[in-house]
């Protein structure tokens, strides 16, 4: 998850730094950076055992599952951002 949210840090810098041309693809790739960072953050709440009383219907496997459908939407929606 730090990987992910030092990628946003140095997008957005760079938006800063350099300018937003191609301004889809700086919004598509700082949505997808953000969006990444929550699924990863639902993912770790969802599977953590402390939280087993929150989440009791679901499994590890239900949870991972759930993380990367919604990760291959997330990226069809991404790309088809960019045009």
């Amino acid at each position: 998850m730090f990987y992910i949210l030092l990628t946003g840090i140095f997008q957005f810098v760079y938006c800063l730094l350099v300018g937003t041309f191609p301004f889809n693809s700086f919004l598509s790739g700082f949505i997808s950076t953000v969006a990444s960072f929550v699924l990863a953050s639902c993912l770790r709440i969802q599977v953590n055992s402390e939280n087993k009383s929150q989440f009791p219907e679901v499994s590890p496997e239900r949870a991972f599952a759930d993380f990367i459908f919604a990760n291959c939407i997330l990226h069809l929606v991404v790309v088809n951002f960019l045009g």
